[in-house]
Formats: structure tokens, C-alpha cells, sequence
């Protein structure tokens, strides 16, 4: 696509090589390791806004509805706000439409690439290309630090922490 600079076709085409290098279970466990187990680096766009809020759940039902007004239903497991789905949507649009798209999410996309440019992860190409197809600047944004993923991801107590180890009764 003309609209990719340089540098990002020759950082996807290095990408690219490297995978199909590699042992295939290896390129699987390591891009498990890498996009599903770090909040910073989720592919599940509305979570970087939303988290796990219910905004999130009706972000989710208006991009759906963005689907089905083109006359596409999903066929996937995946969330409709994972980037790749997002893209395969966005890749049946003409492209002024798919660039506006792209854009809307351009500010989670840099964060997205920002953060696998600290990692060093050659993964940042491909954030790369979406920004240059959305016509937005392939520009590193500050990122609030990361907790510990088990912090992160614990549940809240659901009685606020009490314990019921030797309880009878409410006292």
C-alpha cells in the first residue's frame, strides 16, 4: 500500500521474515506471552478506555452495530473491538472510510505501539502500518507504568476483605 512509509514496509518485511523462520509453536508461545499477558498490550482496543466498566459493553454493541450497518456479522469468538478484527472489518471498506476508522482508534494504537517499542518488539511494524493507513503520525506517547499482572487482574473481595475462617454468626 502506497500509503506506508518505508520505513514501516521494511520493518513489516523484516517482521515477516523472522516469523516464518521461526519454529512455529515457538512464534505462537511467544506472541501468547507477549499480546496476552500484559494489559498495556492487549489487542482488545475499548479495554485501554474502558477496562473491564460497563462502558466497555456498550462501546462493544455500537461497533458491532458499525459492522452489521455494512452488512457484515462476525463470525469469530474474538471481541468486536480486537484489533485484528477491526482491521479485517476495516479492510472491506474503501479506503477514505477505513482511514477515518482507523483514526478513531489511532490514540490506542500509539499506545499499543509505544509500548512494544520499549519492549523492542519487531510486533511495533504492524502498529506502525495501521497509523500509516489512518494517516496519523507513527509517534511514541507516554505510558503509565504497568502493575504486576496478578495485581491487575485480581478480583475485588467481595465482603471487603473479612473473613469467615471461625465465624458463626455476623460478629
Amino acid at each position: 500500500d502506497p500509503r506506508l512509509t518505508a520505513a514501516t514496509r521494511a520493518a513489516l518485511q523484516r517482521l515477516t521474515h523472522d516469523l516464518g523462520q521461526g519454529d512455529l509453536f515457538d512464534v505462537q508461545e511467544s506472541y501468547v506471552m507477549l499480546f496476552d499477558r500484559s494489559r498495556t498490550l492487549s489487542l482488545n482496543l475499548f479495554e485501554h478506555v474502558h477496562g473491564e466498566s460497563r462502558d466497555r459493553g456498550g462501546a462493544m454493541v455500537s461497533l458491532i452495530e458499525t459492522y452489521r450497518a455494512a452488512g457484515f456479522e462476525p463470525a469469530t469468538t474474538e471481541l468486536p473491538d480486537h484489533l485484528p478484527v477491526v482491521l479485517e472489518y476495516a479492510s472491506t471498506q474503501p479506503a477514505e472510510s477505513a482511514s477515518a476508522l482507523l483514526a478513531e482508534f489511532a490514540h490506542i494504537v500509539k499506545a499499543i505501539f509505544s509500548a512494544l517499542n520499549e519492549r523492542k518488539s519487531a510486533y511495533a511494524a504492524v502498529l506502525a502500518a495501521v497509523l500509516d493507513l489512518a494517516g496519523e503520525a507513527c509517534e511514541a506517547v507516554q505510558l503509565k507504568p504497568e502493575a504486576d499482572l496478578d495485581e491487575a487482574w485480581a478480583e475485588p473481595e467481595a465482603f471487603g476483605g473479612c473473613s469467615s475462617k471461625g465465624q458463626t454468626g455476623p460478629q
